[in-house]
């Protein structure tokens, strides 16, 4: 038997997270499927009524994939409730290359990175700087609040 792997993330704008995390992960927004112009033309077609869909949605991607074929697909789920508490997944974005390469190129990695992300709608939380560790990282909130690090 065949498996894919989807990520869903509950969020309150998926526009925004496919915005977001396709430019902090590398990846696409998702096409609808040949022959659609869109993702509610698609579920239209596959019968899914009009009352199931809240405003907009499928109108735009809502899905975000790895161009590269490796990664999952990541689906932004709207639903009504605010993010309540802190999450308890998060995505590490290696970045750094590892510890075999020296710290001071990984902490300059990091920080474009985290430069990036900010401008992105990113906001640090804190910056994990441990040399004796041979650490070098950021913890960071995506625009939802969604916690992730960049090592």
């Amino acid at each position: 038997m065949e498996m894919t792997v989807q990520l869903t993330i509950d969020c309150a704008d998926p526009q925004r997270m496919v915005a977001f995390w396709a430019e902090a992960l590398g990846y696409v927004p998702e096409p609808a499927p040949d022959g659609y112009a869109t993702w509610r033309a698609y579920w239209a077609a596959m019968g899914v009524p009009d009352e199931e869909l809240p405003a907009g949605a499928g109108d735009v991607p809502e899905s975000i994939i790895d161009p590269a074929g490796r990664g999952p697909r990541v689906w932004f789920q709207q639903v009504p409730e605010q993010k309540a508490a802190k999450n308890r997944w998060h995505f590490d974005l290696k970045v750094g290359g590892g510890r075999d390469v020296p710290l001071d190129v990984r902490t300059q990695r990091v920080d474009g990175a985290v430069e990036r992300l900010v401008t992105a709608g990113a906001t640090v939380l804190r910056i994990k700087d441990e040399p004796a560790m041979g650490l070098y990282a950021a913890a960071m909130q995506d625009p939802e609040g969604n916690e992730f690090d960049v090592v």
